[in-house]
């Protein structure tokens, strides 16, 4: 029995010991995180997406927006920017399936 609380208290010990490390070091790397981040092209972070609200009618105009094309964009290229945010959103690409009750609802 105190063998088992002797090696539960050093356990909690050198997960302390780690955590503190960990922190002292992200210290360290962040000016070199942020420089990363910075260098980075911004639609790395899917920026691009519409971020209005909806109409109450979808016009030709918010579905351009939302797909990311021209209004007068041909039907290839919306096809193509349709297609792209379907895969980019498919629930078998590994959403968790909370999340995609969550979407269902």
């Amino acid at each position: 029995m105190a063998s088992t609380v002797v090696a539960v208290g050093l356990t909690i010990a050198a997960a302390g010991f780690a955590g503190r490390y960990v922190l002292q070091a992200m210290k360290h790397m962040e000016p070199q995180v942020k420089q990363v981040f910075q260098s980075l092209p911004k639609s790395a972070f899917s920026g691009g997406y519409y971020r209005g609200g909806f109409e109450p009618k979808m016009t030709k105009r918010e579905a351009a927006l939302i797909l990311g094309v021209s209004p007068t964009a041909n039907k290839g290229k919306i096809r193509d920017a349709h297609r792209r945010i379907m895969l980019l959103n498919h629930p078998d690409k590994g959403i968790i399936f909370n999340s995609c009750c969550m979407l269902l609802e």
